[in-house]
């Protein structure tokens, strides 16, 4: 069985002169130059004492080092630690605690973290290279090593470390790999680090941001454009909250094609960017930090809930007392701490079923439209209503720029951004499914990771 590292191997040495990565400065790095400064980490960090299994926590920006240091270290046996980049500094004390790394690979302005985590004051630093000056290192990884470890966002709890081999990211790959197949020669925009793998595997140009991706709010969306259209790019791998930037500019640049995920992609969303562009295809995708991906859609649908499409052909999916659950190769089957397995796990035989907490149904056709989260459905005078449900359709309400569906005080509420003097002709609509209340707030809170979803504990504390 190959890895993802033996693929990006094979790859510089097919693509060797086309582009693999452009970098947020706009340097420019063939498929050969990508290898040789990860074969030249990998050589150097071999010499500083890094051997299979040891853990080495990463922390510097999206960019060609981030690659190049993940490919050398693979190559190595070591296990990656990924730090939750939107936790900032506190991200990297909870990786640190979960997995005592022995080594920190870092570069620019990261390498001051040592200084401020404690923890860290014992590991050995390892800093990328810059000149590909030594000679290749021959990988020593095995496919049911662990190659990476990672941690959910924590928006919903105590942040969890999972635990990756490298059999697992080649599932993975297996599994996204239909979504990205294209009879053109793609150059992708690219804000999910698991796509930018696997394009390096496959031969395919990444264009990857020139803005921190935990300043979303702030990122201009002409800025976007311009960044989208100076590489040609063709297609583009973003969160919702990307996409919304470029409805507010009313351009797509060069775009034939977006892929988006990390957050509720919302009909409204989908049809004002096809309104900009008639053609443009996009495709929307619902996975998990746990189960990446598990279903897609080339359309949107209205209905009870938002619409995800088809489950992907590499999960098995199920619905559980209205909460979606998936198996397969792709799909984590247990964590770091065995003692959190309890929350999320499902044993039935020799399968191990992962629980999402995202309620969901199935229509007749076998496609998903998710409800929200398990546990976040409301009691009104038209019966339970769940989030999506309800929000769905509200966006689509006159002067709506954002919805959320709460519970405060015992009482179904909707919080409303948008338009405030239209709050009446809002609650008019609410009463419909059942809704009596309904307040306008200036601005609904939104995750850290890709500033697409609701924040509903943060919504919570602002209502209190």
């Amino acid at each position: 069985m190959t890895t993802l590292t033996a693929a990006f191997a094979q790859a510089a040495i097919k693509y060797s002169d086309q582009t693999a990565l452009i970098d947020g400065d706009g340097s420019a790095y063939r498929f050969s130059q990508v290898q040789e400064l990860a074969d030249a980490n990998a050589a150097t960090w071999h010499a500083k004492g890094v051997r299979p299994g040891d853990r080495v926590l990463i922390a510097m920006g999206v960019g060609v080092d981030l690659y190049a240091s993940l490919a050398a270290l693979w190559s190595l046996g070591a296990t990656v630690v990924l730090p939750e980049p939107a936790m900032g500094l506190a991200g990297v004390k909870t990786a640190v605690k979960a997995t005592e790394p022995k080594f920190f690979c870092a570069s620019g302005a990261y390498v001051w973290i040592k200084l401020l985590v404690p923890r860290l004051w014992g590991t050995k630093l390892l800093t990328p290279k810059q000149h590909a000056d030594a000679k290749p290192y021959k990988p020593v990884m095995e496919p049911d090593s662990v190659a990476l470890i990672s941690f959910t966002s924590g928006t919903t709890g105590t942040p969890k470390a999972i635990p990756r081999t490298h059999a697992f990211l080649m599932a993975q790959w297996k599994a996204v790999a239909p979504l990205l197949q294209s009879e053109a020669d793609e150059i992708d925009l690219v804000t999910f680090p698991v796509f930018v793998l696997i394009n390096l595997a496959e031969g395919r140009t990444s264009v990857l941001p020139n803005w921190k991706m935990s300043k979303l709010a702030s990122l201009d969306p002409r800025a976007l454009v311009d960044w989208i259209s100076a590489n040609k790019c063709t297609r583009a791998l973003l969160p919702p909250a990307l996409c919304e930037k470029l409805v507010e500019a009313q351009d797509t640049g060069s775009l034939n094609h977006i892929l988006t995920g990390g957050g509720p992609v919302f009909p409204d969303v989908v049809q004002d960017l096809q309104q900009i562009k008639k053609h443009l295809e996009i495709t929307t995708v619902y996975g998990s930090t746990e189960a990446e991906p598990i279903a897609h859609a080339h359309t949107t649908e209205q209905g009870y809930g938002l619409f995800v499409g088809q489950p992907v052909d590499a999960v098995r999916l199920r619905i559980v007392d209205t909460e979606i659950q998936v198996a397969g190769g792709h799909v984590n089957t247990g964590y770091l701490d065995p003692a959190r397995d309890a929350e999320t796990k499902v044993y039935e035989g020799d399968t191990i079923w992962h629980r999402t907490g995202d309620a969901g149904r199935l229509d007749d056709q076998g496609q998903l439209w998710l409800l929200g989260r398990v546990g976040d459905q409301v009691q009104t005078d038209k019966g339970v209503q769940y989030p999506f449900a309800i929000e769905t359709a509200a966006r689509m309400w006159p002067g709506v720029a954002r919805v959320a569906l709460t519970e405060h005080c015992q009482v179904p509420l909707l919080v409303v951004e948008g338009k405030a003097p239209l709050i009446d002709e809002w609650r008019a609509r609410a009463e419909a499914f059942g809704i009596k209340d309904v307040q306008h707030i200036a601005k609904i809170p939104l995750d850290k990771r890709h500033h697409s979803k609701v924040d509903r504990n943060a919504l919570r504390k602002l209502l209190v």
